[in-house]
């Protein structure tokens, strides 16, 4: 999701992110119908410190919209007392967040060796990039785009069989910190690529044709915290100016519509769009690679997560784009492709429409630059486990995501521009 994050209670800093105190905290789903729920939630978010899994804030919330909310153990029979009061239509998604945080582990023994079906810590993706790109020299290079806030090196990955005048497809993940599934697809795509080439024909021709720019995280200081200290933490770290809250959503915060809609001036709520455009370094040095390469980049896909949509421009605005129904062809053909493998149902079209209007996404200023097939995935689920994903789904969920990622690469390839 773009996702929110209140910080709720204080929580102790330990080596792994499912040793917190998230006990007792729980995850709801309400459905206002009408202003006067839409209210009540409103009331809630601005009195009780609520975590917005979707939409990322109150603000956003209108009615007949399903809403997901955390919320601290000690309040959360006050929550759900209210809303049975007031007559909301309300489930628990999640009865205790911290044994659905130990249960995203298949095992409680963690190593630090690199494995495709469970999450990584930075680190080990770090360390992953390099072996990768070491095992593969004719087929995939490692470089460095940028530092990071806190000073990590940004990796990038380059993919394809070195050729002249070839395009290219810029796929990124991790913008928002505790959306894992994200960085494991980057990760996943990685692999099928440096595997199948050689072996499958259609994996073997698009990595002849084109090229593939591959950012496994773009938001590393907050996925590092999302280990170390918070597990729920969405934001980058960077420090505001007067301000004691941290960090800025890397998604509000690119210079299309900027903090015109969706997007918050406040430092502390969690879709703050920060001080201005491109303020954070991990934007910038994804936003200056990009205009670097603009002429030979020709999609962009932006993996988030959850609730299973594909997406298109434009999110910070209701007017159509100029290429909405080729977009929306190739969406409702990758959902299709994704679907035929585990049956997982996706939505697609445009953002502001499907999900919700926002202001400074990748996506829409990708497409604005001039890149035709800018696309967001939102990845599994629709909610039962939320941002906390279980290792054992990350195989099948990256497997049908590839299904979709290659079907829009084939069709960039049969339309280049």
């Amino acid at each position: 999701m773009w996702g929110l994050l209140v910080l709720i209670g204080a929580a102790s800093v330990s080596a792994h992110p499912q040793d917190l105190a998230f006990d007792g905290q729980k995850v709801f789903r309400v459905i206002p119908q009408n202003d006067e729920q839409v209210e009540l939630i409103n009331f809630l978010a601005s009195n009780m410190q609520v975590d917005f899994w979707q939409p990322d804030s109150a603000t956003l919330v209108r009615p007949k919209m399903e809403v997901d909310f955390r919320v601290e153990a000690g309040k959360s029979f006050e929550v759900e007392d209210l809303l049975k009061e007031s007559g909301v239509e309300y489930r628990v998604l999640i009865d205790n967040l911290q044994a659905a945080l130990d249960a995203q582990f298949d095992s409680k023994t963690r190593t630090t060796k690199h494995s495709y079906d469970k999450y990584n810590s930075w680190e080990t993706i770090a360390a992953w990039t390099a072996d990768i790109a070491a095992q593969n020299p004719d087929l995939v290079s490692r470089s460095v785009i940028g530092k990071t806030y806190e000073g990590r090196s940004i990796y990038l990955l380059k993919l394809g069989k070195s050729g002249p005048n070839k395009k290219a497809i810029f796929l990124d993940c991790g913008f928002h910190a505790r959306e894992w599934i994200s960085p494991a697809f980057c990760q996943w795509f990685v692999k099928e690529a440096v595997e199948s080439y050689g072996k499958d024909t259609a994996t073997t021709k698009l990595l002849n044709r084109l090229d593939f720019y591959v950012l496994p995280v773009v938001n590393i200081d907050g996925y590092v915290y999302t280990w170390t200290n918070d597990r729920m933490w969405r934001k980058t770290r960077s420090k505001n100016a007067e301000s004691r809250c941290i960090g800025t959503d890397p998604n509000r915060n690119l210079n299309v519509a900027w903090c015109s809609i969706g997007a918050s001036k406040n430092p502390c709520d969690p879709t703050y769009c920060g001080p201005a455009p491109e303020s954070e370094k991990e934007i910038k040095a994804l936003t200056d690679f990009i205009r670097k390469n603009v002429s030979t980049i020709k999609a962009y896909l932006t993996i988030h997560s959850y609730s299973q949509l594909l997406l298109f421009p434009y999110s910070y605005t209701y007017k159509s784009a100029a290429d909405y129904d080729e977009l929306n062809s190739i969406a409702g053909a990758a959902s299709k492709e994704l679907a035929s493998l585990y049956k997982t149902k996706y939505k697609y079209g445009p953002g502001a429409e499907i999900l919700y209007p926002a202001a400074g996404g990748s996506e829409d200023w990708a497409y604005d630059q001039g890149i035709k097939y800018s696309f967001t995935f939102e990845l599994r689920d629709t909610g039962r486990y939320g941002f906390l994903l279980p290792e054992s789904q990350i195989k099948p969920t990256c497997e049908e995501t590839l299904l979709a990622v290659k079907y829009i690469a084939n069709y960039v390839l049969e339309h280049l521009y």
